[in-house]
């Protein structure tokens, strides 16, 4: 049987789902003849509220929520790792919930949730941190948000953020540097608006040295193994294949090690291959792959500061909403010198 839910309360009460939370919590401003038909109908549908929640003598919960749309993605854990350590450290709990659009009931899903954890904050990744709907569903519930790595909307809410365009130039920059002027691209996925500050880094640096992107050596991916592997295949394909394969992050970038390997392909001394992010299957693959350090961790924890300090008052700058972290380009074992045919 499916559980009632405070959404099906204020359906039947012909109110609002936050009407249905201010009298269960015996909050004032409630009309008398509201707060009874409200009774009546919690009464009539046995609907049982989350006893946590409405047990806590303080307004505050010190609970703040971590979304996402793939929470085993290795970026979601690494955000995750950072924010739970830094909640603990702050006397905050962390709640992860994901977001999946594809139900069509994912709005009540979250109306539930929030009405029912009585967030103190949340912290919203990429990409669902560009979606208007879900920026304006935490406004309702009056729940403070800190977005991480946000493409549109820049100035409605504070920020956590590294300079993906500066990341990737440097990157290819690398490359160049190392004599590689044939050098391909896999795009991540194209919801994330970090593929397209990535893809112009890409081509800053290709401009700058007189080289236009070949469009035959621009793969579109979406972040996924199977992409890179899939992209690879293109690209190694033709020949001659690429001297160098920038994948916009590390699964992909694996993906494409891989597929060199089963085209007997010798990395890197006939292809580099280089990724973004560091995630831990860039230590764990062999060769281990040169790539950018993004401070996922960082990034997680200082959310949580920001949305502690903000909700304490103990900001020290009014008006900065937006904190940007620094790269790190790690290089590693699968990129080298072009050699001269």
């Amino acid at each position: 049987m499916k559980a009632i839910t405070i959404t099906d309360v204020a359906r039947r009460a012909g109110v609002s789902p936050k009407t249905v939370s201010r009298v269960i919590n015996g909050e004032a401003h409630v009309r008398a003849e509201i707060r009874e038909i409200v009774t009546r109908v919690v009464a009539e549908m046995n609907y049982r509220p989350n006893v946590f929640a409405r047990g806590l003598s303080s307004s505050r919960s010190f609970l703040i929520g971590l979304f996402f749309d793939d929470p085993a993605s290795s970026y979601a854990s690494s955000i995750q790792r950072g924010a739970l350590e830094r909640a603990r450290a702050r006397g905050r709990h962390l709640v992860i919930e994901p977001v999946t659009f594809d139900r069509s009931d994912w709005q009540e899903r979250l109306d539930d949730t929030l009405l029912g954890l009585r967030l103190d904050g949340a912290i919203l990744t990429s990409p669902i941190c560009d979606r208007t709907d879900l920026i304006e569903a935490f406004e309702r519930h009056d729940v403070p948000v800190v977005r991480i790595a946000p493409g549109s909307d820049l100035d409605r809410t504070p920020q956590v953020r590294m300079d993906d365009r500066a990341a990737a130039r440097k990157m290819t920059e690398h490359l160049l540097s190392l004599g590689h002027r044939d050098i391909a691209f896999v795009l991540g996925n194209p919801q994330h608006s970090a593929t397209e500050r990535r893809w112009l880094g890409f081509q800053d640096a290709m401009t700058a040295v007189g080289l236009t992107p070949d469009p035959r050596r621009v793969i579109q991916g979406d972040f996924k193994f199977r992409s890179g592997l899939e992209a690879a295949d293109v690209l190694f394909g033709v020949d001659p294949h690429p001297t160098a394969v920038f994948a916009s992050n590390d699964e992909m970038a694996l993906g494409v090690l891989v597929a060199a390997m089963r085209n007997q392909i010798a990395v890197p001394r006939s292809v580099s291959i280089v990724g973004f992010d560091d995630a831990e299957i860039a230590r764990m693959a062999w060769p281990q792959m040169t790539t950018i350090h993004q401070p996922n961790f960082e990034m997680g924890a200082a959310a949580i500061d920001m949305l502690i300090d903000r909700r304490t008052g103990a900001a020290t700058t009014e008006g900065v909403i937006c904190r940007e972290l620094p790269f790190e380009l790690i290089v590693r074992s699968t990129c080298m010198p072009r050699i001269q045919s």
